[in-house]
């Protein structure tokens, strides 16, 4: 039972959190945008947030060590009964996300919420940007 305990839409792997951490290190407040398909596939990516404009049709899930997370509303309304879990795999990033030289890449993996989770998710309804 989930009672009093709060839900998170969005988690990360360890491999994933130091990650996050050393690209925070090298350039200063960074955000996570799910991406929509376009380029890149849909992907978690890590921008500065100062060059990237997060839109009135955004919704934020959480905040991974201290970094928000968001994604389009449309995207949201197929991944709104799963758990995210932002992790880490060698490979390239998407084209524009801050990871990309590392070798590595994140990785959106997913489980469903079960029915006392999904009670608790729709007491408490997702930041909305426009909000």
């Amino acid at each position: 039972m989930t009672e009093g305990k709060e839900v998170a839409r969005v988690i990360a792997t360890p491999a994933a959190i130091q990650l996050i951490d050393s690209l925070r290190a090298e350039h200063g407040e960074v955000l996570f945008h799910q991406s929509g398909g376009c380029c890149d596939g849909s992907a978690p990516m890590l921008f500065p947030q100062s060059e990237f404009m997060v839109g009135s049709s955004d919704v934020k899930l959480g905040t991974l060590a201290g970094v928000p997370f968001y994604m389009s509303d449309s995207q949201f309304e197929y991944w709104q009964h799963t758990q995210l879990i932002i992790d880490v795999v060698p490979g390239n990033g998407g084209m524009f996300s801050l990871e990309r030289p590392s070798g590595l890449r994140f990785l959106t993996r997913s489980r469903l919420f079960d029915d006392d989770e999904n009670a608790w998710l729709e007491a408490h309804p997702v930041q909305r940007v426009d909000a």
